[in-house]
């Protein structure tokens, strides 16, 4: 994975209100940490920042140009995305070096058709894995090309690149192969479903409850005195 050199200046104000102001400004408040520094508070151009993510995905490797400081090598540890706005609201980046290994998230990728009449599940969509930071993978595939139903697929069957090793639990499940549901299958759901609601009595129905539960007790009271005399 090639590392892209992106420029930076550091941040000497804090809190939510100069986060807002930074991104005004077209940038992205972020935090560079490790190697037991101490963490340094950078800002980050937008449009570049997010131009490399799309091009290197969730790892993404960066030179960061911070004037008065020697380039530094970054992995993108956490971008937090705004829950409803399209954009990036912070930043948190690893310190590295040449040659050192980092734990990341992989995302699996599953390739292939199995057997007719079967269905694919995905149990897990990434996994974690410890690669040379500046040959991190871009994803893990893991191929159901022809898999017959009942075929399950754990971590430690996906096939990883050389260098790399699993550091999930390589007992986990990853991808199975079921048989796909027919229409009498879908059909008995809905039935199911079907039999478990309760209707609500209308009010039309409630008031003559209502009615025949009053005329009952008139009819009980008229016995009683009819029995006392």
């Amino acid at each position: 994975m090639a590392q892209t050199r992106i420029p930076a200046e550091t941040r000497t104000e804090f809190g939510k209100g100069a986060a807002r102001r930074t991104r005004r400004a077209g940038k992205i408040p972020a935090v560079l940490y490790g190697h037991g520094t101490d963490p340094v508070h950078l800002s980050l151009p937008s449009l570049e920042f997010a131009a490399v993510v799309r091009e290197q995905g969730r790892n993404a490797i960066l030179e960061l140009d911070v004037a008065g400081s020697k380039p530094q090598l970054a992995l993108t540890k956490t971008v937090v995305i705004h829950p409803l706005l399209p954009y990036v609201e912070h930043v948190d980046l690893l310190v590295i070096k040449r040659g050192e290994k980092v734990e990341v998230e992989l995302d699996v990728v599953v390739t292939g058709d199995a057997a007719p009449g079967s269905l694919v599940t995905q149990d897990m969509n990434t996994v974690t894995v410890e690669a040379d930071a500046l040959n991190i993978p871009e994803q893990i595939e893991v191929s159901v090309e022809d898999a017959e139903i009942g075929t399950q697929l754990h971590a430690s069957d996906l096939v990883l690149p050389k260098g790399v090793e699993l550091r999930t639990d390589p007992e986990y499940l990853v991808v199975q192969v079921v048989a796909a549901p027919t229409e009498e299958d879908l059909e008995a759901e809905v039935d199911t479903e079907g039999a478990g609601v309760v209707e609500e009595p209308s009010d039309d129905e409630e008031a003559a409850e209502a009615d025949s539960a009053g005329s009952s007790d008139e009819a009980k009271d008229s016995s009683e005195d009819d029995s006392d005399k």
